[in-house]
């Protein structure tokens, strides 16, 4: 990978294969919320590592904020460890499944980007709305990039830092093909 590129954000879903009173864990476990008017799951944030878990009565789980898989897995550890302080003895080793990887990297280049919004398609570009250019890849890894003027990047979509590797590179294959330069 790009030495300029970091996994900033690993999203994944798995389950407990439990139910799980949402109302015991917001009475009885620090740094929880719940409001089930609003929103049918509960948050609960973790610091080491730094994660937050939507867990919903049925036992499934969405954890944020990772930025490795060694991570999540440490992460859902102390969940598992939180749930067995108020006796919800979780069995299993949840199967994990990557929804999102996100990462940020600098491609070292100065760009203009009205000059991509016109060469380039599926191109979303509204400087008065947002800094960035919006640019959905057409490749396998399902990527859609922020783009900045300075040359930074946010990657998006992919499933692994694998596929961040690739829909990068694919990204410079494109800005040559369309013959996009850096300016000073």
């Amino acid at each position: 990978m790009n030495p300029h590129t970091k996994i900033v954000n690993i999203v994944i879903s798995t389950s407990l294969d439990h139910k799980i009173p949402l109302e015991r864990l917001i009475m009885d476990l620090p740094n929880t919320e719940y409001n089930p008017e609003q929103f049918p799951g509960l948050i609960m944030k973790i610091r080491e590592p730094r994660a937050s878990f939507l867990i919903f009565s049925s036992g499934k789980v969405v954890c944020t904020g990772t930025k490795s898989l060694d991570e999540v897995e440490l992460a859902l550890e102390r969940l598992i460890e939180y749930m067995k302080k108020v006796d919800i003895d979780i069995t299993i080793k949840p199967k994990v499944r990557v929804e999102n990887v996100v990462a940020s990297s600098d491609i070292d280049m100065k760009l203009d980007l009205n000059e991509i919004a016109i060469k380039l398609n599926n191109v979303e570009y509204e400087p008065e709305q947002f800094p960035g250019l919006v640019y959905k890849i057409n490749d396998e890894t399902g990527a859609t990039f922020l783009i900045f003027g300075n040359g930074k990047i946010v990657c998006t979509g992919t499933k692994s830092d694998k596929d961040v590797h690739i829909a990068i590179k694919n990204l410079m294959v494109v800005f040559k093909k369309y013959d996009v330069k850096s300016y000073k």
